[in-house]
């Protein structure tokens, strides 16, 4: 195994066990009885949170895997922002805990959504900067990367260092709005990732 695999493959464990770990957030209803169904119907929000969360983390792996397809060797600067995304990763089931607990709660609400919001910035962020040093150069990917291209998608790839920081102010309006404009974001970004450019006879 090459250095970049062995960077995706400690990746690819943090991303499993993070996203394991969102549905311990979802708990079993004690003593409902009779009332099971609508117990279960009350924690519409934790299933809420899950789903859109596992959507992000899995996303998030997906468009991670694309990248490290085509890097052929790592720095020690890739090192440390491939650590600082998986940070983000690791406690993404806090934020989607928090939420799910206080999606109801007015003004409470307001603040679990802004921090969970505030997780997503964190993750555009680090995945720019991720892809901004990748480009920078070039010299990390392999032989099918069209370098100069690369470079170009770099405005596409900070969409989401602009978009993100909106859903902060959506926040103030609506928690449950938020979530849900969360789960649209991922939805985009899983069918319209900008894929990594490659030379015309790149085999």
């Amino acid at each position: 195994m090459g250095e970049s695999g062995r960077v995706e493959a400690f990746s690819d464990g943090v991303f499993a066990i993070a996203i394991t770990l969102l549905v311990l957030e979802i708990k079993v209803p004690e003593g409902a009885g009779d009332r099971l169904w609508s117990a279960l119907g009350d924690q519409w929000p934790s299933y809420a949170a899950y789903a859109v969360t596992f959507l992000v983390i899995g996303i998030m792996w997906v468009n991670h895997h694309t990248v490290f397809v085509y890097i052929a060797r790592v720095d020690r600067t890739l090192l440390f922002l491939n650590l600082l995304l998986l940070m983000g990763v690791a406690a993404l089931p806090w934020p989607a805990g928090l939420l799910a607990a206080y999606l109801r709660d007015g003004h409470a609400s307001q603040a679990a959504a802004i921090v969970y919001s505030a997780f997503m910035v964190y993750h555009a962020l680090t995945f720019q900067a991720l892809w901004w040093h990748l480009t920078r150069t070039g010299h990390l990917f392999d032989d099918r990367v069209d370098r100069a291209a690369a470079r170009v998608t770099r405005s596409r790839f900070a969409l989401g260092s602009v978009v993100y920081p909106l859903t902060i102010g959506i926040a103030f309006v609506s928690a449950p709005l938020t979530l849900a404009v969360h789960g649209l974001l991922a939805l985009y970004y899983a069918f319209n990732q900008v894929p990594v450019p490659t030379r015309a006879n790149a085999v």
